[in-house]
C-alpha cells in the first residue's frame, strides 16, 4: 500500500499532516519542511534530498495506522471562525508572552559566552528579526485577514449569496502574502536550529544557556504548529468556502 491509497488525494507533505500530525515525526526526522513549504509533492522532495520515497512513505504509513491524536481531529472538525480564535489566542499569545523573555536570555548568553561561541550573536541577530516580523504579520492577520475569514464563514452560515467584496479582492492575495511569510520564518529558524546543533547547549553552557536553548526549541515547535493549522487547514478551508460562495 501506498500514501495515495491511505490519503485518497494528491501526496503533499501538508496534506498528509493534516490528515494526521503524527507523520510530522516522519518529516522532522528527514528534515522535510511540512508547514511553510507544505505544498510540495513527497516525491518532488524525495528526488530533491536525494531520500528513498519507499523507505519514507512506509513509515509515514506506520504512523498512520495509528489512531489520529485527538485534539487533531479537533482542529479538523473546528468551524473555520473557532479556528481564527483558537489561533489568536494559543499561538499569537504564546508569541508575544515569550519573545521578550527569549530576547533576554538570548542577549545575557550573548553577553557570557559570545566571544567563546560567535554563533551565539547571529542567533540573537535572527530571533530579535524573528519576532519583530511576527507582531507584525500577526497584526495583519488579525486585522485584516481572520476579519475576512470570519466573514466568508458567516455568509456561508446564513446563506447569503452576496457579500461586499473585500478590499484586498479576493482571499488569495492576504493568503499568499501570509504564507510567504510563513516560509520566511520557517527558514530563519531552520538556521537558528543549525547554528545552535538542534537547539542544544555546548558543554561549556550555563544554566540559562540550556534555559534559552530549551525555550528556542519550545517556540519553533508552536511557530510550525501555529504555521501548520494555518497552511494546511484553515487557508485551504476558506479559500474553498470562498470559492464555493462566488459560485451560488
Amino acid at each position: 500500500m501506498n500514501i495515495e491509497a491511505l490519503t485518497d488525494d494528491v501526496t503533499t507533505i501538508g496534506h498528509i499532516v493534516a490528515r494526521n500530525y503524527r507523520t510530522a515525526d516522519v518529516f522532522k526526522k528527514y528534515g522535510i519542511d511540512f508547514c511553510c513549504k507544505g505544498g510540495r509533492l513527497l516525491e518532488e522532495v524525495c528526488k530533491e534530498k536525494n531520500l528513498n520515497l519507499a523507505t519514507i512513505e512506509n513509515e509515514l504509513i506506520e504512523k498512520m495506522a495509528v489512531v489520529t491524536p485527538v485534539i487533531e481531529d479537533v482542529y479538523q472538525s473546528m468551524q473555520l471562525d473557532e479556528l481564527t480564535t483558537h489561533i489568536e489566542n494559543v499561538h499569537h499569545k504564546y508569541v508575544r508572552d515569550n519573545i521578550t523573555v527569549l530576547m533576554g536570555y538570548l542577549h545575557k548568553i550573548n553577553s557570557v559566552h559570545g566571544p567563546k561561541h560567535p554563533e551565539l550573536n547571529e542567533i540573537y541577530q535572527l530571533f530579535e528579526d524573528c519576532g519583530h516580523e511576527l507582531l507584525q504579520h500577526m497584526i495583519k492577520e488579525e486585522t485584516i485577514l481572520f476579519p475576512a475569514i470570519r466573514k466568508i464563514v458567516s455568509a456561508t452560515k446564513n446563506g447569503t449569496k452576496n457579500i461586499k467584496p473585500f478590499f484586498f479582492g479576493s482571499l488569495s492575495n492576504p493568503i499568499g502574502m501570509m504564507e510567504n511569510e510563513h516560509t520566511k520564518e520557517g527558514e530563519r529558524f531552520f538556521k537558528i536550529a543549525e547554528l545552535s546543533s538542534g537547539f542544544t547547549a555546548p558543554e561549556d553552557g550555563c544554566a540559562t544557556y540550556l534555559v534559552a536553548f530549551q525555550k528556542l526549541k519550545e517556540f519553533q515547535n508552536d511557530l510550525f504548529q501555529h504555521i501548520h493549522l494555518e497552511n494546511n487547514i484553515l487557508f485551504p478551508g476558506a479559500l474553498k468556502m470562498e470559492e464555493a460562495l462566488s459560485r451560488d
